[in-house]
């Protein structure tokens, strides 16, 4: 297990609504003073959305827009053109206004498996289908990863990156739900060792930096991401249940830090503040937890991206996750 650095008390999942790359960055590093983001603008089309963006991030795996999805080529066109220089955009925006920045910034990228579930190869069937295709696509990805990080360390010399790994489909991946190009049938479950392997692997990308693993899906697991040695589990907190109480207790006394998703993502009226986190401060005493430990073990987020929500509303959420947990931090029982 990585150590456990000092985490900022709230940040936001990745995904903004818009497409202004300047006023993306002015948002998240202006609310989030002490853990800002490098946002994401899905809003802009095909290479802005997450898996386009990642694919964009891949070394010697190129990967295009058909009517099915994105699918493995070839050579890079038009579509990881577009992708890159979209990413150089939102960087450009960061660096702006994180001048003279120290302190804990993430950025984020899809996870392997998710990866593999949604990009297709040339048959149009989807990496998964294919363990050695999973295998080559994850060697890219880390080597995209480590490249990508360099740069934003570069560019943000005092930041101490912190790498999120959006995993929506990890459980669907273990599971074996993700379903066949055809949807008559689903893809036979990976391995839970395998799936556990490539985090680790993925992780190990980042050094001593700390990684998080992200999935607003139910059933998140707790357990074998805390065995693949990531820093911390962002998650929907609606959609945990008492079941995973015990691997979440396991997880906090082991030093994971939990990203509990409290504020939802799309517009809705939002409770005070204190009302948002007063799951997470139940949570807490159910576990038996040190109420002392909860400011310093949880950071406040979004539940999930805020892609699909209004750009007024958007601020307003991630304004909420500020006040939510200077809420926990005073008071935290």
């Amino acid at each position: 297990m990585k150590d456990n650095p000092r985490f900022g008390p709230a940040t936001g999942i990745g995904s903004l609504p818009g497409q202004d790359a300047r006023e993306a960055a002015r948002t998240s590093t202006g609310t989030f003073e002490h853990f800002p983001f490098l946002p994401e603008l899905p809003a802009r089309g095909p290479g802005a959305d997450m898996i386009g963006r990642t694919a964009g991030l891949l070394v010697e795996l190129y990967a295009r827009v058909e009517p099915s999805g994105w699918r493995l080529g070839d050579r890079p066109g038009r579509d990881t053109k577009r992708a890159r220089s979209w990413l150089r955009e939102d960087l450009d925006a960061l660096e702006e206004f994180t001048q003279g920045y120290e302190g804990p910034l993430k950025v984020q990228a899809v996870g392997p498996w998710t990866l593999a579930a949604a990009l297709e190869l040339r048959n149009g069937e989807a990496v998964l289908s294919d363990a050695g295709a999973c295998r080559d696509l994850a060697a890219s990805l880390a080597e995209g990863l480590r490249l990508h990080l360099a740069e934003v360390g570069r560019r943000v010399p005092g930041a101490r990156i912190v790498l999120q790994l959006d995993e929506p489909s990890l459980t669907a991946v273990l599971r074996g739900r993700v379903r066949t190009a055809s949807g008559y049938r689903t893809h036979r479950a990976v391995d839970r060792q395998v799936v556990e392997s490539a985090l680790r692997d993925l992780a190990a990308v980042h050094g001593t930096g700390p990684v998080v693993v992200h999935s607003c899906a139910p059933d998140v697991p707790f357990a074998l991401l805390r065995r693949a040695g990531v820093t911390g589990v962002s998650f929907d907190f609606s959609l945990l249940t008492e079941r995973d109480d015990e691997a979440i207790g396991e997880a906090v006394e082991g030093g994971t830090h939990l990203f509990a998703g409290v504020v939802p993502g799309t517009d809705t009226a939002l409770s005070d503040p204190a009302g948002s986190v007063m799951g997470v401060r139940t949570l807490w005493r159910r576990l038996g937890l040190s109420p002392g430990l909860l400011a310093e073990a949880v950071t406040v987020t979004p539940s999930c991206g805020l892609a699909g929500a209004s750009p007024e509303y958007a601020r307003r959420a991630l304004a909420h996750c500020v006040r939510a947990a200077r809420s926990l931090a005073d008071n935290p029982e």
